[in-house]
Formats: C-alpha cells, structure tokens, sequence
C-alpha cells in the first residue's frame, strides 16, 4: 500500500513539473520500488535540465557547455543574446525576508533574475540599458544595500561584474563578483560596495604567493611583525587615511584633541618604526597592514 502511494506522488509529481500523464503498474514492491526510483530520476534530470534556477546556477559555475545555451536558454525564454550584469550580494543572516525584498527591488516583468548560491549568498542577474554607465550600476547596488539594511535589518555587502555580452560570459561575470566579494571584504571592510574594476591594491595582493607577502613583511618589520592593532587605534588610523594625513581635520572628524592623535601616531610609529605623518612611511604601513590581513585569512582557511 506504501508502495502505491508513493508511486503514485512520483507520477502526479512528473506530470507537474514536465506535463506528461503516464500510467505505470507494478505488481510486485520490487517493481513498484524500481519505477519510484526511475521516476525520481526523471522529475530530477527534467528540472535540472529546464528549471530556470538550476540552469542559471550551472552557468555560473561553467557547467553547461557554450554550444547547449542557446538551446537551453530559449525553452526556459531568456535571450542569451542580452547585456547583462551579476550582482553577488552577501547577508550575515539568512532570512526568507531577504529573498522577497529583493523581489520587491526587481519585479519579474524587468527580466532580472535572482539565483540563490548559498545560504548567505544570492546572485542578481539584471540586464543592462542602453546608455547606462557604471555610475548606474554603483547606485543599483546601492539601492541593495540601502533597502535590505533599512526593511530587513541585514548587513550586506554586495559586489558586481564588468558587462557580459552574452550568457556564455556568465561563468566569467561570477567568477568576478566572487573575487570581488572575497577582496572587498578582506580589504575593504568598512564599504559595501565592490565593483569588480575598482579593486584597486587588494586586487593585486590577494593574488600574491604567500612566501612573497611574508618576506616583504620581514623587509619592513624585521622579525618582530607587530599583532593586529586594538579597535580605536584602527579606526584612527583608517580616518587619518581617509583625511589624505591631516591631523587638524582627523582630530575634529573623532572629536580629539590634537596633542592625543599625534600621540596614537607616535605610539604607532614605536612599536613598527613608521612615522604615518610621513607619506611614504603611510603607503608602507596601509600596504602591510593590508598583506597582514590578506595572511591572517589564509591561514585561517
């Protein structure tokens, strides 16, 4: 009776997803287990095959060959012909709500497409007007950002790819966000916003070999290469990085007495030896302080 029951869900189940009726008998559990078994299989290779998510997710990751996207891409009717452009958008939480913002943000009727690539993780393929120039697309991530943090309280970091010409440059255009992303959080943590050609120095050292990143660490510190700073040494730091070495401004923008920030920077320079008041003593430190970070992650890997 189990036997019958369940075969006859994996029917309903296969004309649901593929639309055809079959009539399938079994007289025996054995034969009744081994038609379950194939219809299972159906219903799964059918929606891999045309289920538009599956289809996406596998072109991102390089799994479908060049020569079956056309095919493929116009029984699920998506113009592979299109200019198109990946968001990869990542959330500290998972949340149902996060899904249905984004929705909200990108109606279906605008030919954008939300693809789920982890629990914390969602690709927006969106396709790119006439006229539309990288400013539009930094306001687009943006408006990601800015919605989710306003009407789902979610930390988000979102980063997005050069164009693609077609559908076939989709494995390229993930293979960016992602590096985007990964460079963007471990450099650039105070943004949100990772634009795949504005990457800048990290770009270039995240892909360094770590014998090189630690000999240059050795070159500028010697053995004794300083820990991690506290979190008010940091944030001073990185805001008189931001005020291009200005004391005067860094000083009004904390709220800090002038004498107390040449302080922190004096206690800087003692325990690494550079003076960040001075430009190249500054390029130093944000370039190791940088390669720390980047060797700290893999060997947290």
């Amino acid at each position: 009776m189990t036997h019958t029951l369940e075969l006859e869900k994996a029917i309903d189940e296969l004309k649901r997803v593929t639309g055809l009726s079959l009539d399938v008998s079994a007289d025996t559990p054995e034969e009744a287990e081994q038609a379950l078994t194939q219809l299972r299989c159906l219903c799964t290779a059918y929606k891999e095959k045309y289920n538009r998510t599956d289809f996406l997710q596998s072109l991102m990751t390089g799994g479908i060959p060049s020569y079956e996207i056309p095919e493929r891409a116009a029984r699920l009717h998506i113009n592979p012909e299109d200019k198109r452009i990946l968001f990869l958008l990542e959330a500290r939480t998972s949340d149902e709500t996060i899904a249905e913002i984004l929705k909200n943000i990108f109606p279906g009727q605008t030919k954008v497409y939300l693809v789920p690539v982890t629990d914390h993780i969602t690709a927006v393929l969106r396709p790119v007007h006439t006229g539309e120039t990288d400013a539009d697309f930094r306001r687009i991530g943006r408006t990601i950002v800015d919605t989710l943090n306003a009407e789902a309280l979610a930390h988000v970091q979102v980063s997005y790819s050069s164009v693609m010409d077609t559908l076939a440059d989709l494995a390229r255009g993930f293979r960016e966000t992602s590096l985007a992303l990964k460079v963007g959080k471990l450099f650039y943590s105070e943004q949100n916003i990772f634009p795949y050609n504005e990457l800048g120095v990290g770009r270039l050292i995240y892909q360094l070999p770590i014998p090189l990143c630690e000999g240059f660490l050795k070159e500028i510190f010697g053995s004794d290469i300083p820990e991690s700073f506290d979190p008010d040494t940091t944030a001073t730091i990185n805001r008189f990085f931001q005020n291009n070495l200005n004391i005067a401004e860094t000083s009004r923008q904390l709220h800090m007495h002038r004498n107390t920030l040449i302080y922190r920077l004096e206690q800087i320079q003692k325990r690494t030896g550079l003076d960040l008041r001075l430009f190249e003593d500054a390029m130093t430190f944000k370039v190791a302080t940088m390669v720390m970070n980047y060797l700290h992650a893999e060997r947290n890997k």
